[in-house]
């Protein structure tokens, strides 16, 4: 059986597609597809494979036409560049394979398909191929249970191109134990966090290191610390692993703000060479928390819980949302606050977005307050609503949804205005206790130092941030010359984030005319019919 597995790409202005900078590295998309790898380990091993990662590559009629059956799998994002593939394998006269988090939330969606594979592949994927192996032309296949990772195979790494990505993912757990209403994570992978062993864990770690991958790895769990006791084991497992393969690989990952309680976990993560965390801090507002569940983010110094993990050497990344019930005007300048106070140079400020089958939906659809199919991308959605930072009220908030916008394009202007951006940038420098123990190879520095050229005739010869630039490089230089490579790196990080705020900026803007345009109109309409009543 020849196999082609096919991953859809993402916009180009998403969040996450930081392709400029990827490409100062030699690569062309930030994170590989550990999905689609996953999967693959667990199809027989006989079959031929292909991947083809649509972020990273073209897609010839010719790979459709060499499979027997072609395998997609994709999220919310990807849906309408999921749904074209179907329709072109389609025209090629060859069978899809559906699976992934978008058509598990939402099979009515990808219908077209002739085999839906929902939930987690280790538990329906067996059921799928003992169907198919009976002759059966189509179907879905649904397992109820949620499976133990314990028994779960090493992903195919070896179908990736190193070079194409700037990280590799791997995962440890998933689940996460908390109840956050807007939350599709807890939907799709259950409360109670499963684990890998940290034996898994390292096989994993020894499969990257013989295929000759070396730097950054990230653990794409949603809360690494699910399960704090089970997590040090790994980190310690990782920890001890590294230092005798002379630390190969440095580490990033997500998880909860409580991480900042626990130095023994802070400390295992920094010997590790964790570097940067992304964590959900949502809403400065204790209201609006409560009222979303999210309860380990209340009775918090949210500052000082990431100014302590600032002080262990990772980067925190966090992620912001606006449009919850129980918001306020001062919601917004409170976001910045946090920001700026807390040094978060690279912040996701986005727009509540009522995912399928949360309870946030079930709530909506319940009081009515759900806007039509909240499932299905239109086209024009497609063209402007690339991911969490510009898609979202799909539903009627509670304040006006002008105002809402309007905060948003406030918060992004503010804290990606350059001037804030290159100041974040050197406080946080300054701030960092760097503890790296990644060593780069001297092909790898190679490709920092062309990198650091482009940069510096980039943002260093632009007008519009010569200055801070160059002043954040000396006073770095001077001062904290360990911190050299990681201001540089995120300064870099601006040539995504620049353009990336501009345009999602631009598409706030542009929905605050209509619904102002929209306003003045249906004025006009009341006042015309006021007229025409008071008429005699």
């Amino acid at each position: 059986m020849n196999a082609l597995l096919l991953y859809p790409e993402f916009s180009a202005m998403g969040f996450w597609n930081y392709k400029a900078v990827c490409r100062l590295m030699g690569a062309r998309y930030p994170a590989s597809p550990l999905g689609m790898i996953t999967m693959a380990a667990l199809l027989p091993g006989e079959w031929q494979l292909r991947l083809r990662d649509l972020n990273t590559t073209t897609l010839d009629d010719a790979d459709i036409d060499w499979a027997d059956l072609v395998f997609i799998g994709g999220m919310l994002p990807q849906q309408s560049g999921f749904l074209r593939l179907i329709e072109r394998v389609h025209s090629r006269g060859r069978k899809v394979v559906a699976g992934g988090p978008d058509p598990t939330s939402q099979p009515e969606v990808y219908r077209s398909a002739d085999y839906l594979v929902l939930g987690e592949a280790e538990c329906s994927l067996p059921l799928f191929l003992a169907d198919l192996a009976r002759g059966a032309a189509g179907g879905t296949y649904v397992c109820a249970e949620k499976p133990d990772l314990t028994k779960t195979v090493v992903p195919r790494f070896d179908l990736l191109e190193f070079g194409n990505y700037l990280m590799i993912g791997v995962q440890f757990s998933r689940g996460c134990p908390y109840n956050c209403e807007f939350c599709d994570i807890i939907e799709l992978y259950g409360r109670t966090p499963r684990t890998k062993t940290p034996r898994q864990i390292v096989a994993e770690l020894d499969a990257l290191y013989r295929l000759g991958h070396r730097g950054h790895v990230d653990f794409v769990d949603d809360n690494f610390i699910g399960q704090k006791a089970r997590a040090k084991e790994v980190l310690r497992a990782v920890r001890d692993w590294s230092r005798d393969h002379g630390y190969p690989f440095f580490f990033s990952t997500e998880a909860s703000i409580n991480l900042a309680d626990d130095d023994e976990m802070l400390g295992l993560m920094r010997d590790a060479d964790f570097r940067y965390v992304f964590v959900g801090i949502e809403s400065p507002d204790s209201e609006v928390l409560a009222s979303m569940h999210k309860q380990t983010n209340l009775a918090r110094n949210i500052v000082d819980d990431l100014h302590r993990i600032h002080r262990y050497g990772i980067i925190v990344n966090g992620g912001f949302i606006l449009g919850f019930d129980g918001e306020t005007s001062d919601t917004a300048r409170k976001i910045v606050d946090i920001i700026e106070r807390g040094r978060i140079v690279m912040s996701m400020v986005g727009l509540l977005f009522a995912l399928p089958n949360t309870q946030l939906t079930r709530r909506l659809r319940e009081e009515r307050r759900l806007l039509g199919d909240n499932g299905r991308l239109s086209a024009v959605r497609e063209t402007n609503e690339v991911d969490q930072t510009s898609s979202g009220l799909n539903f009627i908030p509670r304040r006006p949804k002008e105002e809402i916008l309007g905060d948003l394009l406030h918060v992004l202007k503010t804290v990606y205005s350059t001037g804030n951006y290159f100041d974040r940038c050197l406080r946080l420098s300054k701030a960092l206790e760097i503890h790296h123990r990644c060593k780069s190879s001297w092909r790898r520095r190679f490709r920092y130092g062309r990198a650091f050229l482009h940069i510096a005739v980039t943002l260093g010869l632009r007008p519009s941030s010569m200055y801070y630039f160059w002043r954040n490089l000396l006073v770095v230089l001077l001062t904290r010359v360990s911190a050299a490579e990681t201001i540089v790196n995120l300064m870099a990080m601006y040539l995504h984030f620049g353009p990336q705020t501009k345009f999602v900026a631009g598409v706030m803007a542009g929905n605050i005319e209509l619904l102002r345009a929209g306003a003045a109109r249906d004025a006009r309409t009341t006042a015309d019919r006021s007229s025409q009543a008071q008429r005699p």
